[in-house]
């Protein structure tokens, strides 16, 4: 049998630290290697469209939400901070993908939401983008699949309960 690379650091700590509980390296070790390896394959497709994957995020959230949002609730949706969300909110207007409208009551506020432009990227590239991630996860049968989404949801609440969220 085949041993993944999460499986042999945890054999190899248990001879070195014999006395220690490493069992939580299975989960969370693994869980930061498959998010690594699937941040790198997953970008792939939107290579070829030029955005990556934190800017086809603010640009997804915008479309699925389907109103203006702020700066600070793109942060909060995209579980990003305030500064990354400034960034890639300034390459999405420079190409024309996203457009800011200055709340009349408060200067400082903009409200942010998809230009045609930007509307049609999402559509054009979610279909394929979708597919390109069902591949990647073509090894697993769909009931096991649907398990591992329903476990990873549970640890994703447990977490945010416990963790929260990154500052906006």
């Amino acid at each position: 049998m085949h041993e993944d690379a999460v499986a042999r650091a945890v054999r190899q700590w248990r001879q070195v630290h014999p006395d220690l509980d490493v069992s939580p390296i299975t989960v969370v070790g693994r869980i930061n290697r498959c998010a690594a390896l699937l941040q790198q394959a997953a970008d792939t497709p939107l290579g070829r469209y030029g955005i990556t994957r934190h800017e086809f995020d603010v640009l997804c959230t915008l479309r699925r939400v389907g109103h203006e949002l702020t700066a600070g609730q793109l942060a909060r949706e995209t579980f990003s901070s305030g500064a990354a969300v400034t960034k890639r909110l300034r390459i999405l207007e420079e190409r024309e993908l996203v457009e800011r409208r200055a709340d009349p009551r408060d200067k400082r506020t903009a409200h942010l939401r998809l230009t045609a432009a930007g509307q049609e990227l999402v559509d054009a590239v979610l279909p394929e983008q979708l597919a390109y991630e069902k591949g990647l996860l073509a090894g697993i049968a769909e009931d096991r699949r649907e398990a591992l989404a329903d476990t990873l949801g549970e640890l994703l609440l447990l977490l945010e309960g416990r963790l929260g969220g990154l500052p906006g």
